[in-house]
């Protein structure tokens, strides 16, 4: 029997979740604490690693209150993180400015001189597109990318890039600040679009294209290689033990499919967290440069994981509790959130809202939304696309807008998992997995939309941390592969397409599709 203590560093906060590791993988405790994601009106999206490191610090000691293991029986601690982010530290391991989140797409101007000269290619000049895919496998050409933050830090804060001794990304931060080494694992090393897949260590020609200097990159290892062992002033704040061994983990990309249990070739699974993507496990580097899809490195040696990104998915979900659900459907009973009512049936406020859309039929009686609140990444890549509520009359309410904005997101799924099949093959059934996944209502939606299966594993919630805690089994020697968290982790709910919705979805979807090309001028008319 060994320990696991497994940190999910996601967009709003952090799971803290100690597991047992044997023949299975069981939840022994867990503590969440959120912390703030700062946005700014010229496409900014930064977070505080010192906010990280807080809410890090005060679950871990919550954690060992609710349970009998002590700190000292912990046998390895690992990650799972939001990726590609830019976290610049200095000598100390400390950042020198807040970390620029991936969604932040204030490096237009980088992205442009970089890339966007000459003939071009899904806006990359062919000439340096040839040369980043024949080394990485991918292309930095998404504003968003860490590349070009990097290089709008050098142009527009010179006095902080001076201090700047590494780059790192979200986890790798936080182990530097653990173990005081400065790692990156192949995976995050991948995300940087810097990583040359074939031979496994940094692109010099990739790095003087892009004007990265190769002294701020870190040492690259396995996701289950140890990074480090924890130091005594690490110890001492987050309430454990000196010496205990942290694992290098993965980007949530690579460990939230591993924690679904899809991770064999031509698995696929949908997420829906903050943001949201469909990702199938595939055996070689694919690109799909129209489509912004590309083959990232996973955390199990020799596999990729095919991978699609919705930009904002459940935080859609989060700006519907805040801005529509108030009040025509009664959220508020007796001015009291139906979660805190003594005499509610309800025990929070999406389960109310789920009890609220499956009275609207499918198709949300025409109503479409399209859920690109912070810009779009797939399949098609514009940081001007805006969310939108298309084809209201004077019978719609908030009910079917309600509705509508769950649909959006299942349908934009579609889209994405429909482009996955023109490289690939995709399972007939889909793991579906993250905070949306509780919601049985999502997940029948999310099955009608795509018309296939949805399979919904135990906690969906948190299978990042599941997927960090398989990472530290492999470390320690309890399991030899990654490929056996397929035996670990079983399906507990299983939802069939619904035939009889079939041809409101496939009409709904084919509206869907066309509104991005209808608007993209208007887009970029009122946010370029």
């Amino acid at each position: 029997m060994k320990y696991a203590l497994a940190y999910d560093i996601g967009t709003t906060g952090v799971k803290t979740c100690l597991f047992e590791v044997d023949k299975s993988i069981n939840l022994v405790a867990d503590a969440i604490e959120g912390y703030e994601l700062y946005i700014y009106p010229d496409g900014g999206a930064e977070q505080d690693p010192n906010e990280w490191w807080a809410a890090m610090c005060k679950t871990t000691k919550e954690l060992f209150k609710k349970c009998d293991v002590k700190p000292e029986q912990i046998d390895g601690i690992s990650f799972c993180s939001q990726a590609q982010g830019l976290v610049l530290v200095n000598k100390d391991g400390l950042p020198v400015r807040r970390a620029m989140s991936y969604m932040d797409q204030r490096a237009r101007k980088e992205r442009k001189e970089l890339m966007a000269h000459g003939i071009q290619i899904a806006g990359a000049s062919i000439p340096k597109l040839l040369v980043s895919l024949s080394k990485t496998g991918a292309v930095a050409a998404s504003v968003k990318d860490p590349v070009f933050k990097y290089n709008w830090v050098k142009n527009n804060e010179p006095d902080n890039f001076e201090k700047v001794h590494k780059w790192l990304d979200v986890k790798e931060a936080l182990i530097a600040r653990m173990t005081g080494q400065f790692i990156m694992t192949e995976d995050s090393a991948f995300g940087t679009l810097l990583y040359d897949i074939h031979k496994k260590c940094w692109s010099q020609e990739v790095c003087k294209i892009l004007h990265v200097d190769m002294r701020h990159l870190a040492k690259i290892i396995k996701s289950t290689d140890i990074a480090g062992m924890l130091t005594e002033k690490a110890a001492e704040e987050l309430g454990l033990k000196a010496g205990t061994p942290v694992f290098g983990g993965g980007m949530d990309a690579s460990l939230i499919g591993v924690g679904a249990g899809a991770v064999k070739k031509n698995f696929t699974h949908v997420y829906m967290g903050t943001s949201g993507w469909v990702s199938t496990v595939v055996d070689k580097s694919i690109v799909d440069a129209s489509a912004m899809i590309a083959a990232v490195v996973g955390a199990r040696p020799g596999y990729y994981n095919y991978f699609a990104e919705l930009e904002t998915a459940g935080k859609c979900l989060e700006w519907v509790k805040n801005h529509l659900a108030l009040d025509e459907i009664g959220i508020y009973l007796k001015k009291t959130d139906v979660a805190e009512d003594l005499e509610s049936e309800y025990t929070n406020l999406y389960q109310y809202l789920s009890t609220v859309i499956e009275k609207v039929p499918a198709g949300s009686n025409g109503v479409i939304f399209t859920p690109w609140l912070h810009g779009n990444r797939c399949p098609f890549e514009d940081p001007n696309a805006r969310g939108m509520f298309y084809n209201l009359s004077i019978e719609s309410g908030k009910s079917e807008m309600i509705r509508a904005v769950i649909e959006g997101v299942c349908m934009h799924m579609r889209w994405m998992l429909e482009t996955h099949e023109k490289k690939t093959r995709t399972s007939d059934v889909i793991r579906f997995v993250g905070g949306g996944a509780l919601n049985d209502s999502t997940s029948q939606i999310l099955a009608d939309c795509i018309g296939r299966p949805v399979e919904v594993v135990p906690s969906p919630q948190n299978v990042g941390a599941v997927g960090a805690a398989v990472v530290v089994a492999v470390g320690l020697g309890v399991i030899e592969d990654i490929e056996e968290a397929d035996m670990l982790i079983d399906a507990e709910k299983v939802f069939k397409p619904n035939a009889a919705n079939k041809p409101v979805y496939d009409k709904m979807f084919g509206a869907y599709k066309e509104l991005y090309a209808a608007n993209k001028k208007i887009f970029k008319m009122l946010n370029g």
